[in-house]
Order: C-alpha cells, then structure tokens, then sequence
C-alpha cells in the first residue's frame, strides 16, 4: 500500500519515462514535494487551468467530513447509476492498490488510464511542484475526463476549503460529519473545523448537511452564501421503527416521502446524505428503484466481515467518532454470551486514548499491534500510550478488566485472536486504512 511519506529534496528525480508502471509513478511522487501536506490551491489551480481551459461540462459533487465521506460517496454513486448516469468517483486513501482511489462507473481504474493521467499532469505541471495527493488529485480529474462522464463524486481529503478537491466548484456540497481529527491541520475544536469543512460550498448551490450537531459556523457560512441548505434533523430525520414482524426498521423522512435504508454495515447518516442528494439531482427517481440500489451498496473496509465462527469484522474508524460508532455497531450484534476480542493498531498522530475510550463499553480483550509504515505505532508504544492513559483499568464496564496483550504486527495479533475466541464470539480489526489493509491481505 503505497502511501506519500516526508520527504527532504533539493532536487527531485526525472519522472518515469515512457513504460513506467503505476508502482514506479507513486514511489517518483512521494519525491516530488518537500512536505507530504501542504494545504492551499494556488499550485493546483495553475496546473489546472493548463490541463483545462474550461471546466469541464460535467455535475460535480464534493463531499466533506471527519467520517462517512466514503460511504456517502459510494452510495450517491450507486443512485445515479440506477438513476441511468456515467459517473466518476475520486477518494482516498486506498487500502490495498491505488487504482481503487478512481472509479469509472463503479470500477477501478486500470493501470493504463491511470498512468495516462499521471503522464498527462506531469506535462502540464512544469516547475510546479505538487504534494502526492495534488497530483493525484488532478490525475483523477484527468481520468474521470477521458472517460467522458457525467457525474464527478470528489471526497475531499483533508478539511475542505484548502484540499485539492475544492480548486472545482460543486454543483452539489455534501458534508457528513464534523467532529476532532486532524487537529494539527485543522484546529481543535468543532467550529473551527466546521468553518474548514464549509469551504466547499458554493454561492446559491444546494448542500447537505448530514451533521444534526452542525457547528454554527457551518450554518452562518451557508447563510453568507445563501446556499440551499438541507439540513439533518431540520429538514429530514432518521427514524428507527418496530414492523409488526418485531423487526427494528429504520426510515428516512424527508418532506413527504419515506425511505426504507437498509440495516447494512454502512453509517445510516451518510446513507440518507446519499438519498437526499440525488433527490435533488434526480428529483424524478422511483422510491423503488432508489430503495433496490442501496441494498447493494458495500464498502470495503467499513464494517466488513472477512470470517465466521467466530464473525469477524475489519473497520477503517480510527478517531473517537468513528469508534463511537463502531462500539454501537457491535454491541447492537453482542449476544449475552458473546465476548468481543479488539485488535488495534493506529497511528501515532491519533487519538488512540479517545478512540479507546470509546470502544471500552464493547470490548472484552485487546490485541494491541504494531504498524510497521511511516508514522505507525508498534505495540510497545501503543501500549504505552493506553496505559499512561489510566485506560487499562477502564477499559470495560463490566466486573473485571479487560486483558490487554501485545503484538509485533496485526496479523500476529490476528492469529492469536482467533486462536482464543469461540466460534460465538467477534472479532473487529480496527484502527487505520493501514491495519484493514493487512487484516485484508491476510484474510482474502
């Protein structure tokens, strides 16, 4: 898994001459920049404007967010599929190949196209110098061009009004979530992220608002701008409801319709985000015909389950919101006599005490593992970090403590894991794109 590291250089390397794979394009890329995050449009907007001289005649979609940015994508992309339209899809990270950062009509771009865009930026760039993800940004703009279609769903990387993405103008803004992560970037608290995230809207475009918490600063920015706000909670709800069946349903209210969303592994708010967009792209789309396309919809990395007996499940949350959530999840499958096992590897640049804090009500043993990447914590370290916490002792609700154990590598901890669980029990592998990457290696 290819990721951009910080890299110190005077002088960069010549490009990849003609013939160069994609594996040789990504390692020239993290050369190219003296700083793997470098925030700021200026030198995207140059290069832009020499690879378009216009904006390309398409419907771009820019979703925002500390979670869910990707399941939302991936579900508007399935409705304006099954409402007949091309559509192209930019996020990030990948998992396991980069090609799956850029979709053409739900499928990954293959290494032709890909090196192609790569070839064409690096015409156009010149004595620019652009961070890894700015160049794949445009390469990506590039590629969904070539292929001619309609629909650009672009999550953003990083905060909103600086990231790459936003050098396009949305035809449709789309934020999920707004909570702490990436605090060195984007401040520390919810407003100031907020007033980050809301750099992706548009004078009188439509947006919504999947956030039912939304920071004032969100909402004073669409005011400014008078943007059609559709905002969660205000104006539609997610409701949970008993069928006669004894079934728990959940059901998406949204003016006078009424959705059924499916109980899948994907977050219920980035579900309805989808559907109330593409009511407004595509106002004339069946309730059927929309109900029938999200029960297809999957993630890779979100909630997936990779085994049986005992179930267990990978998820890429790694900030105390996305493990709030996560920790719901799993207590909501937890049977009385089941006892849910955790391997966590993370980052060192995380809130690994947050995140821990949040999954202790679900958690029964811990496999803490190491990451062996750039910026990636091992198991000593990690430990370190929870034990200094005071966590250890608090790790779980119940009457005795969890027992916590290290690991060199996650699919150490992987292996001890479903050595000591019964085939009632779950595992989640969790914590980084980088920890389901190895958990995905290791399993499929």
């Amino acid at each position: 898994m290819s990721q951009p590291q910080n890299k110190q250089k005077s002088r960069p390397p010549e490009a990849p001459g003609g013939g160069a794979t994609v594996d040789q394009w990504l390692s020239w890329l993290e050369l190219i920049h003296p700083t793997e995050i470098d925030l700021g449009l200026d030198r995207v907007l140059v290069v832009l404007r020499r690879l378009f001289r216009k904006k390309p005649a398409v419907r771009v979609v820019t979703v925002a967010g500390t979670n869910g940015k990707g399941s939302t994508v991936a579900t508007l992309e399935a409705l304006l599929q099954a409402a007949g339209r091309r559509t192209g899809a930019y996020t990030s990270p990948h998992l396991q190949k980069y090609n799956e950062r850029i979709r053409i009509d739900g499928q990954d771009i293959d290494d032709a196209g890909l090196v192609c865009a790569f070839e064409k930026v690096e015409a156009a760039r010149g004595s620019v110098t652009l961070t890894y993800f700015e160049f794949g940004t445009l390469a990506a703009f590039v590629a969904l061009a070539e292929a001619g279609v309609q629909d650009w769903i672009l999550e953003v990387g990083l905060g909103g009004r600086l990231d790459a993405v936003n050098v396009l103008d949305a035809s449709l803004a789309i934020i999920t979530s707004i909570d702490i992560d990436h605090v060195a970037f984007l401040g520390d608290n919810r407003e100031v992220i907020g007033f980050e995230k809301a750099g992706i809207l548009r004078p009188g475009i439509p947006a919504v608002v999947a956030d039912v918490d939304a920071p004032r600063s969100v909402i004073q920015q669409a005011e400014a701008q008078k943007v059609a706000l559709i905002l969660g909670g205000r104006d539609y709800t997610i409701q949970e409801a008993r069928e006669d069946s004894g079934d728990i349903t959940t059901r998406l209210h949204v003016q006078e319709a009424r959705f059924r969303l499916p109980s899948g592994p994907l977050p219920v708010q980035s579900v309805a985000a989808a559907v109330v967009a593409v009511r407004v792209l595509e106002p004339g789309l069946e309730k059927d015909v929309i109900e029938t396309a999200l029960c297809g919809v999957k993630v890779p990395g979100r909630f997936e389950r990779l085994g049986r007996n005992p179930d267990l499940y990978v998820d890429v949350g790694h900030n105390p919101h996305a493990a709030g959530w996560l920790c719901k999840r799993l207590q909501a499958l937890k049977g009385e006599d089941q006892k849910v096992f955790a391997v966590y590897a993370a980052l060192a640049d995380k809130d690994v005490e947050g995140v821990a804090s949040a999954m202790a009500p679900v958690v029964d043993d811990w496999y803490l593992a190491g990451l062996d990447v750039p910026r990636g914590l091992d198991s000593v370290a990690l430990w370190q970090r929870l034990e200094s916490g005071s966590l250890f002792g608090k790790l779980h609700d119940g009457s005795s403590s969890p027992q916590v154990k290290a690991y060199s590598s996650v699919a150490a901890a992987i292996s001890e894991a479903k050595a000591n669980a019964g085939e009632k029990d779950i595992i989640i592998v969790f914590g980084s794109f980088f920890t389901v990457a190895e958990a995905r290696t290791l399993l499929l």
